[in-house]
């Protein structure tokens, strides 16, 4: 288990660095989830914003921050089942009553909890949706618009 997080680290980390200059992430204070798929990172990422309420959009439940219903391991996840809190002290995974749990990678193997200290790289589950943390500057990047090509430049002398 060790090498697949070491493997989810080295991914996500080249994810990170790929599109920036000179194979440098860019400065980001913004922690973010990726979702894991056979242990490996997938293109899913979601910003964490301060304090993020995690789950399933159900108009009943009231709004939540980042809706899992729209992935295949969103049936899993509670309507309201997790929330992570940035502190004084880092940030802080909490179980809001779900039904399958929150787990957190320690060691080789997951254990439930109620709420944790999550800590840069940490790998954990909301029911069977696995996801690794990032927080501030090695976050991995959220989806954005990507950026528009530049000008061709011209050999032709201006008059």
């Amino acid at each position: 288990m060790e090498d697949v997080m070491e493997d989810v680290m080295e991914s996500t980390s080249d994810a990170m660095t790929a599109d920036s200059p000179a194979g440098t992430a860019e400065v980001n204070d913004q922690a973010t989830i990726t979702l894991l798929r056979g242990g490996q990172p997938t293109d899913s990422v979601f910003a964490i914003n301060g304090k993020a309420v995690i789950g399933r959009f159900d108009p009943s439940h009231g709004p939540i921050d980042i809706d899992l219903g729209g992935l295949e391991e969103g049936s899993y996840v509670s309507r309201k089942h997790a929330s992570i809190e940035k502190t004084d002290n880092g940030y802080t995974i909490s179980d809001l009553g779900s039904s399958n749990g929150t787990w957190t990678m320690q060691g080789n193997d997951f254990a439930r909890v109620e709420s944790a200290p999550l800590t840069d790289g940490m790998i954990f589950a909301l029911g069977n949706a696995q996801f690794v943390f990032h927080s501030g500057a090695n976050a991995a990047p959220a989806a954005e618009e990507p950026a528009p090509e530049p000008a061709a430049e011209t050999s032709e002398p201006s008059l």
